[in-house]
């Protein structure tokens, strides 16, 4: 049962999973924007060359058909909540993947520079291969 539970949650916490569920969050409130904005602004500006009439806030060259901004606004308000919010659970879900792991150790150089001509020699070596200068060999741990 441990070992189903780790494997859920390497799975779960995996990069690409998290990236594809705040893709769908976003796109679902992106939706809400485009949906908001054909049905308060493009439907009115079509429907004012025929004749409809629709209800709102601001009217079209006086022919009765209103653009609902406001609904636009409030869609264009909640899309940047949720992506705020979303910013701030992905930045919770790094941190606590975070939690538990060792820092990566730096490995030691292999290469030096040659204090004669400066070109790029083995740390172990005693003599450079560019200037055949004859160098301490650097002490090893």
């Amino acid at each position: 049962m441990k070992k189903f539970i780790q494997e859920f949650k390497d799975f779960a916490l995996r990069g690409n999973v998290i990236d594809l569920a705040i893709g769908v969050i976003i796109g679902a409130a992106f939706q809400g924007i485009v949906t908001s904005f054909t049905e308060s602004f493009i439907n009115p500006l079509i429907n004012s060359i025929g004749g409809a009439s629709v209800g709102g806030h601001f009217e079209i060259f006086h022919t009765g058909q209103y653009i609902e901004y406001g609904a636009f606004i409030t869609a264009v308000i909640n899309f940047l909540i949720m992506a705020f919010v979303i910013f701030l659970l992905v930045k919770g879900i790094n941190a606590l993947s975070k939690i538990g792991k060792k820092p990566e150790e730096e490995a030691a150089p292999l290469t030096r520079k040659c204090p004669y001509c400066y070109g790029e020699i083995d740390v172990k070596a005693v003599k450079c291969m560019y200037c055949t200068s004859e160098v301490e060999p650097e002490a090893t741990e």
